[in-house]
């Protein structure tokens, strides 16, 4: 009889032991299945900070481009160089120049816009123009032409690049006319405008 007490005791003994043995490997299994699911949790968060860092640093990068792009339409629509050509301003601004300095001889004639070759770095659909600005002026010394030239660019509407400019002796002036030209300058000028190439009309 005691011998049947103890063997049931050692029953329910071993059976609680392989009770409690199966316990401890379902609970360390579903520890493993959760530091899996954490882990995996944790890398797709990772994953998930590293994509919005990237956009982020995407956004900011193009911020910062935007706003040098900006800095760069400020600058060129100080300049007067965005859009149509300004043909009336031109003529307005010579007018001006030419009372201002008393030129005595100003003959010019602003040629039809045509297509200048691209410029390097320019966003591909910026497209270049130049009207060529042919001008003869009498002077009465050199001066004259660097201040035309330096009014012309000072009157904020015209932004150019001279191709040429000779200057040569005037015929001898007669005795009455003391103020008369002794130099007579011909310049070619490109008066330049920028236009995005989407938007000609």
């Amino acid at each position: 009889m005691m011998r049947a007490l103890f063997d049931r005791r050692l029953a329910l003994a071993l059976t609680g032991a392989v009770l409690l043995g199966a316990a401890g490997a379902a609970l360390v299994a579903a520890s493993r299945h959760a530091s899996a699911d954490a882990n995996r949790q944790l890398l797709a968060a990772r994953a998930e900070r590293a994509q919005a860092h990237e956009r982020l640093a995407g956004i900011a990068r193009d911020e910062r481009e935007m706003t040098q792009r900006l800095e760069v339409y400020r600058k060129l629509a100080a300049l007067n160089i965005l859009g149509a050509e300004r043909r009336l301003d031109w003529t307005e601004s010579i007018a001006r120049i030419r009372e201002r300095r008393r030129l005595a001889e100003l003959r010019y004639e602003i040629a039809p816009r045509r297509p200048l070759q691209s410029i390097a770095g320019a966003p591909g659909r910026v497209e270049s123009f130049a009207s060529r600005l042919k001008l003869e002026l009498g002077l009465l010394h050199e001066g004259d032409l660097l201040g035309f030239l330096g009014d012309l660019r000072a009157s904020g509407n015209a932004y150019y690049a001279v191709n040429q400019c000779t200057i040569a002796r005037a015929a001898a002036a007669t005795a009455a006319a003391v103020l008369a030209p002794r130099l007579r300058a011909t310049c070619e000028i490109d008066l330049i405008t920028l236009q995005d190439g989407g938007s000609r009309s």
